[in-house]
């Protein structure tokens, strides 16, 4: 399934999502300019390495490298692919999320949800060597915040069956299903293979942040009612 559109309406203008994807279109650009010995570096450096925060608590690394890539790795991305997935998902969800919360609060949630998403892949990977980059954790945030605040929405979405067409869904049921597929995912990949050699998607990750944003999107409040049913 890909959504294309939600039903929800907003009232003003989404400076701090638009910001937020220009930021993470202009990282990705940069590391397109990268050689594949600087790029390697930029990602290892910037990136969420399980084991080095495991060393930073040991004492072992400073807080610079320790603590600073939990905010700085959920402006990278590892490839095209991976960038418009996480923007595209950013844009459907996180203008009526920024609308209701306010531009400040927005902000602080969105980088708040990567920090959750971060910890939750960190914690369940602590031996790993592999470093996690990518915006999906704090967009995971976002989409747990949406359906605490838009159960009633519904989302167009491309459903591919034979031949593509597109269909309203209520967003309670593309949420709930993309968190089901992702907790599934996560409980396989921990058999597959050892922490220290595994890569690929952090699924803990992107189940942190969503929950992270069922949690903070009640504790920060709203500015505005909103409307639990909608029409195109």
């Amino acid at each position: 399934m890909i959504p294309l559109r939600d039903t929800a309406p907003r009232y003003s203008t989404p400076f701090v999502t638009v910001g937020l994807i220009l930021t993470n279109i202009l990282v990705f650009f940069y590391q397109l300019t990268l050689d594949p010995y600087s790029l390697q570096h930029f990602v290892w450096e910037y990136g969420v390495v399980p084991l080095r925060f495991a060393h930073f608590v040991a004492g072992d690394v400073g807080v610079e490298a320790g603590l600073a890539p939990f905010f700085t790795h959920m402006f990278m991305h590892g490839g095209f692919i991976h960038l418009l997935g996480n923007v595209w998902f950013l844009w459907i969800f996180g203008d009526n999320l920024e609308d209701q919360l306010g531009h400040f609060k927005y902000l602080a949630f969105y980088l708040l949800c990567g920090l959750a998403a971060a910890f939750a892949q960190t914690f369940l990977t602590l031996g790993s060597r592999i470093p996690s980059i990518g915006a999906s954790g704090a967009i995971a945030g976002v989409m747990g915040g949406y359906l605490v605040l838009f159960p009633g929405a519904r989302v167009l979405t491309i459903v591919p069956f034979f031949l593509l067409f597109t269909v309203e869904i209520p967003a309670v049921v593309i949420l709930l299903y993309w968190l089901v597929v992702q907790v599934g995912s996560g409980l396989a990949s921990l058999g597959t293979a050892s922490v220290q050699d595994q890569g690929g998607v952090a699924w803990w990750a992107h189940v942190g942040g969503f929950v992270a944003g069922l949690v903070l999107v009640k504790l920060m409040g709203r500015r505005r009612e909103v409307r639990r049913y909608y029409h195109w």
